[in-house]
């Protein structure tokens, strides 16, 4: 396998010319504002999702440090009551939708197709659309700051009757929860769009040779989390349509004065909302299941375990969701069966972390940046998921139910195991995405800080929360015992809060002036780090033939042999004619931004507008099924250089 043979590629023009004609022409701008708001290039997509991701983790970041300055002592009166709950609203939503969920995204859209051996995603423009309906949702939820109404204080759980019309003067004031409502909507269709393209991608695009158990393990959680999305997004789907009748049009879904049932929000909810726990984690694991066998010299102990149950956690995190109502009185039976089925699930997550301890144990191990991060992500998972367990145990869940206990578990799941790991993503694929590294002091400062600062924020809640402090309280008496640990608390997040800007101005100083390394590393062993860094458009020259698990290791193990036999079968007759392109479009980003405006007017309750983006919406999705094929030809010389676009390596169509 050589995934960048120096191939003579003999220029032909695009067959598009002759197939139906397009009605626009396709923009072709490489550089430039045009160029990103029409890009179908998966990697330049997984860039937006990254830094729109990492820009919203700030905001969410600092809506967390106002929540905890707030609760720094008693009595505190740094933020009102309202204020208050608007915070820990927003901040739920917007680490959850718009920073871990996209955060991930951005990996499956870069590594992913690169991991498979593939050229884009299965559908390009499709690609570009998801990521422009992601930031119409993201504004939409967060227009709130810029208006009267303010943004939501309901909660990211969004609880009937707090939603309804009858509360609207008293919690959710005027828009705020209309906006939250369309803004939710609008992300789970980018979600569930960007998903079914994945899984399309990785089923049919698969490079000759990469059989599904030859997968790397994060393509493997991409598939996993792709179903899940696509599985468990119309419950909530479903729930907010009920919730937008109820507020627009006076539907009784959800209203109790007019026989609503309250308890169905939370079956719905909850339908979606204990999967989303995985949606955030399987990709988190995938990470982390590429980077120990890396830094371990080792391949990943127990592969086929790993992938069986990261599906048997897919499968299980369906039939949990009622643990999260123990307290709403199911009955025995139900609670019975639920308390149970929690127990299961954590006999599959118990067995990956094995399996990791089992990868790195025995190995040489190089402790590096990206290896800190794992670690500590197995580190702050695995306590999380001894939390956990106690969960499912519904007498002690009934202790624990609404108090800070649950806040220091969910944190050590969700931003603990999720936050390590996408970091330690970041540090280890930013060689390869930027061809510069971070700085190995630096990056290890970063990382101690935000270590530190993490278990001294988040611990000691696991004893607020045994001394009986409820969460989603904006202050607390004196005199409850709790003053201490909410002090220490404080203290930790502000050691956070400094620990992720280092990591942060680190990064952007690594991004100008890093040092400049060559490709490969860290002698990793998946597919992607064939490439040079950064990998060319169109990826791979010559799409590889892979013929063992860890593709990459096994191909710099077997470097005569693979060259013997792609000699044999005229590997390099297949790249006669050039490399095929996707072209760029208008038609995502404008019918992307026709939905944002259509949004916002529904939930202004400014109908005529709303048929007018509607309208907008229609023709828009038309003209792109009518723009035609396009595509485009990239031409190598005889050493692999594209041959430049005044010499006809391009044929834009």
């Amino acid at each position: 396998m050589d995934v960048t043979a120096k191939t003579d590629f003999i220029g032909k023009d695009s067959p598009a010319s002759s197939e139906r004609p397009a009605i626009f022409t396709r923009p072709t701008a490489k550089t430039g504002i045009v160029s990103w708001l029409t890009t179908v290039d998966h990697k330049r997509i997984g860039l937006l999702y990254g830094i729109s991701a990492l820009f919203f983790f700030l905001v969410g970041g600092a809506e967390a440090l106002l929540i905890r300055l707030q609760l720094a002592v008693p009595n505190n009166t740094l933020l009102s009551a309202h204020t208050y709950n608007e915070m820990f609203t927003m901040h739920a939503t917007t680490m959850i939708f718009l920073a871990v969920m996209p955060l991930s995204a951005a990996f499956f859209n870069y590594i992913m197709p690169l991991q498979i051996g593939a050229r884009d995603v299965a559908f390009p423009r499709l690609n570009g659309f998801a990521y422009w309906l992601f930031l119409a949702g993201a504004i939409i939820l967060n227009v709130g700051w810029f208006i009267k109404s303010g943004v939501p204080d309901v909660g990211w759980f969004g609880y009937a009757p707090l939603t309804s019309k009858a509360f609207s003067n008293t919690f959710a004031t005027d828009i705020s929860t209309d906006l939250w409502v369309m803004g939710l909507q609008v992300l789970g269709v980018s979600s569930v769009i960007g998903s079914l393209n994945f899984i399309v991608t990785i089923f049919n695009l698969r490079a000759p040779g990469m059989t599904m158990m030859r997968l790397p393990v994060f393509t493997w959680m991409t598939l996993f989390t792709a179903f899940m999305i696509v599985l468990s997004f119309p419950a909530i789907t479903i729930a907010l349509v009920g919730l937008m009748m109820d507020r627009q049009f006076g539907a009784n879904f959800f209203e109790v004065s007019s026989g609503g049932l309250p308890i169905l929000w939370q079956h719905l909810f909850w339908v979606f909302g204990h999967p989303e726990v995985y949606i955030l984690i399987l990709p988190a694991m995938g990470i982390i299941s590429e980077i120990l066998p890396c830094f371990s010299r080792k391949p990943l102990f127990g592969y086929p375990i790993v992938v069986f149950s990261g599906a048997v956690i897919g499968t299980l995190g369906f039939g949990v969701w009622s643990h999260h109502m123990f307290t709403t009185g199911m009955g025995t039976v139900a609670t019975a069966a639920f308390a149970l089925a929690t127990m299961t699930i954590a006999v599959p997550t118990g067995v990956k972390i094995f399996n990791w301890i089992g990868t790195i144990w025995g190995g040489q191990l190089h402790m590096r940046t990206p290896m800190m991060f794992a670690l500590g992500f197995v580190w702050t998972f695995m306590i999380g998921g001894f939390s956990g367990v106690m969960h499912a145990a519904a007498p002690a869940d009934a202790q624990q139910q609404d108090s800070y206990f649950v806040v220091a578990h969910f944190h050590y799941v969700l931003i603990g195991g999720s936050l390590f790991a996408l970091l330690a993503g970041i540090h280890y694929w930013f060689p390869l995405i930027f061809g510069r590294k971070v700085s190995e002091l630096w990056g290890k400062l970063s990382f101690w800080m935000i270590f530190i600062g993490f278990n001294v924020t988040f611990f000691p809640m696991h004893f607020l929360g045994l001394n009986g402090m409820p969460r989603r309280t904006f202050t607390y008496d004196g005199n409850m015992g709790w003053n201490s640990a909410n002090l220490i608390a404080t203290i930790g997040a502000i050691i956070l809060g400094i620990g992720i800007a280092v990591y942060f101005s680190v990064m952007i100083y690594t991004y100008y002036r890093g040092q400049r390394v060559g490709r490969d590393p860290w002698q990793a062993r998946t597919l992607e780090w064939a490439l040079p860094n950064p990998p060319p458009e169109y990826n791979f020259a010559v799409i590889p033939t892979i013929h063992a698990r860890d593709a990459y290791w096994y191909e710099k193990q077997h470097r005569a042999e693979i060259a013997t036999e792609n000699a044999e079968h005229g590997r390099a007759e297949q790249a006669h004619g050039g490399i095929h392109m996707p072209s760029q479009s208008w038609f995502p980003f404008f019918t992307a931004m026709s939905i944002l405006a259509g949004s916002l007017f529904f939930a202004d309750h400014n109908f005529k507008g709303a048929i007018c983006a509607g309208v907008c919406i229609v023709v828009f999705a038309y003209l792109w099924a009518w723009e035609g094929p396009g595509g485009y030809h990239i031409h190598l010389d005889k050493d692999g250089n594209e041959i430049p676009e005044n010499k006809g390596s391009h044929s834009a169509h």
